[in-house]
């Protein structure tokens, strides 16, 4: 294992680079638990860091044999510079560097496919990465399959996100920075059904019929959906619930929506 000290290494100053989102194309994963998801999830790492602390630790048989399997280079870093280039204030001693997930719109939606739920979930202009990362856990365990991000979204694959999804965003079909008419354009030519969050005129969630293949709409917390993609809705959901209050955090929102739907689709 080769040892790194200075901060003016190469390395180090890539890795800075990615976990700024200043090389797009890679992703900066911290912490042992999603660690172990990212090199059982097929992604492409190209290396990673451990600090003299991992190493001197005995508790970490998992993430050990897991990084010796994979064959991933591995770069043993003192303690106070694995501090410099982590994005935690307490970090675990394991950092990995991985090439971003990429998919696309097209085929997206075509025959709902066994398994899961028959949805696809957009989430239009979600700014919040830890709200993020938290309905991308939701999805997941409700059996979403697909999330699609819009233009004017934040980084499904930043590090904060990727810590608050907890391992999710490796196991979904994640599309980033979608140019939403074009994806609402695609879902009503596959005959599916356009579904989102709105206050005026909605149905309550739990009479939906969730077993339709559909596209579901949320909107930003500030903003909600878009006049353009609200008038092309099929379907205005609600989720009924006790006056004054009038609204939900964005993933609590989706988690009562999403595990309705599955509720309905197990049957």
């Amino acid at each position: 294992m080769e040892r790194i000290t200075s901060r003016d290494n190469e390395k180090i100053k890539h890795a800075l680079r990615v976990r700024s989102g200043k090389e797009p194309g890679e992703i900066f994963i911290e912490g042992k638990r999603l660690a172990l998801e990212a090199l059982g999830s097929g992604l492409v790492i190209s290396h990673g860091f451990v600090s003299n602390e991992f190493l001197a630790r005995e508790d970490d048989g998992a993430i050990r044999t897991a990084l010796n399997r994979s064959r991933v280079p591995v770069y043993e870093l003192p303690n106070k510079l694995f501090a410099q280039i982590a994005d935690t204030e307490s970090p675990q001693g394991v950092i990995l560097i991985a090439a971003r997930p990429v998919a696309e719109v097209k085929e997206v939606f075509g025959p709902a496919k066994s398994g899961g739920l028959p949805l696809v979930l957009m989430l239009s202009r979600a700014n919040n990465p830890a709200n993020l990362g938290a309905i991308l856990r939701t999805a997941d365990a409700a059996g979403v399959r697909i999330v699609i991000t819009t233009a004017g979204s934040t980084d499904a694959f930043s590090p904060k996100a990727l810590r608050a999804s907890m391992g999710s965003a490796f196991r979904l079909r994640i599309i980033e920075k979608a140019e939403e008419g074009s994806v609402v354009a695609r879902a009503k030519e596959a005959g599916w059904v356009l579904s989102g969050t709105a206050m005026d005129g909605a149905v309550a969630h739990t009479a939906v019929d969730w077993t339709r293949p559909r596209l579901l709409v949320f909107g930003s917390e500030a903003d909600g959906i878009s006049p353009e993609i609200e008038a092309q809705l099929d379907e205005r959901i609600a989720i009924e619930m006790e006056k004054p209050v009038e609204s939900l955090n964005l993933a609590v929102s989706a988690g009562i929506i999403l595990f309705e739907a599955r509720r309905q689709v197990q049957g």
